[in-house]
């Protein structure tokens, strides 16, 4: 009994913690979002119901915010995660420099994400003066003049997505090379010895071995791709809605703070959709986990 209340009250501040900050405000946000026509300079509203929902789910903005968002998720999830695999397994091979190469592959990531947005952007856009570097090097090969940053829908998405992954891919590099180094050597000793190609020690010794690490990267990339927009603002400016680029996220801040914002009922309403799809989606994930991912 002493021992439960000992470990209870060690417990307190993070229960604490995790009541004001994230309970509260999750069910503060649930209330919101049934109140029709809340006002936030009144604080009144003038009815209940779901009016709210029926309203996002038929907006346009939000429409659009939301194809955008699960193009980013099925596009870049997939392709970073295997891209830092694959680069991943190369460093591993590596014995000559391989911490100076970890080091350069992970600067990306503590680089501010508004200042690799802005050399993107420098990169991609098309200016008076310029048609941009990328631009002149795919006419140089006889391609047309593309403008990634106000041109055509699809130039823009492969910008946003080419940049994320960029983003992304040195967090999931830095996890995955410690993952392969944690595998035990005696697993690939035993397999030369046995004369196991190549393809098939991968296969079945070192993606089982460092599946848990996988599946944890897969998670945290689906997650952290709903959650979309610094990167979008980066790369084409606050106005997301006119340049046709908004995520979920950034259409529950515009109905909070931007031009046509004070209509925290609406954004209650977005952010509880956005939690849905993020929580379906990750028990999902969850539920495949139990049948492939190998915990020692």
């Amino acid at each position: 009994m002493k021992k439960n209340l000992t470990a209870w009250l060690c417990l307190l501040p993070a229960i604490l913690f995790l009541g004001i900050f994230m309970v509260y405000p999750l069910f503060d946000v649930l209330v919101y979002s049934f109140e029709e026509g809340y006002n936030f300079a009144s604080q009144s509203f003038w009815g209940t119901g779901i009016y709210n929902y029926s309203y996002v789910l038929h907006d346009p903005f939000f429409i659009q915010a939301l194809k955008n968002t699960f193009i980013i998720v099925i596009i870049t999830v997939p392709l970073s995660t295997g891209i830092a695999l694959l680069i991943s397994l190369e460093l591993s091979q590596i014995k000559v420099l391989r911490d100076f190469f970890q080091t350069v592959y992970f600067l990306p990531y503590v680089t501010n994400t508004l200042a690799v947005g802005l050399v993107f952007m420098i990169l991609f856009k098309k200016t008076a003066y310029s048609d941009g570097l990328i631009s002149i090097l795919i006419q140089f090969f006889g391609g047309p003049s593309v403008d990634f940053i106000d041109g055509p829908y699809a130039a823009k998405m492969f910008v946003m997505c080419f940049y994320t992954i960029w983003i992304v891919m040195p967090f999931k590099i830095l996890i995955l090379t410690s993952a392969l180094a944690s595998v035990n050597e005696m697993y690939y000793k035993a397999a030369v010895v046995d004369d196991t190609p190549k393809w098939r020690i991968f296969y079945k010794i070192t993606l089982p071995m460092i599946s848990p690490m996988v599946f944890y990267l897969v998670i945290t990339g689906f997650i952290g791709a709903f959650k979309a927009y610094s990167d979008e603002v980066a790369l084409f400016g606050t106005d997301l809605n006119a340049a046709g680029m908004n995520t979920i996220v950034g259409y529950v801040y515009d109905m909070l703070y931007g031009n046509s914002g004070g209509y925290p009922s609406y954004a209650s309403a977005a952010a509880l959709i956005l939690f849905a799809i993020v929580f379906t989606i990750t028990t999902i994930n969850l539920m495949v986990s139990r049948k492939t991912v190998y915990y020692q």
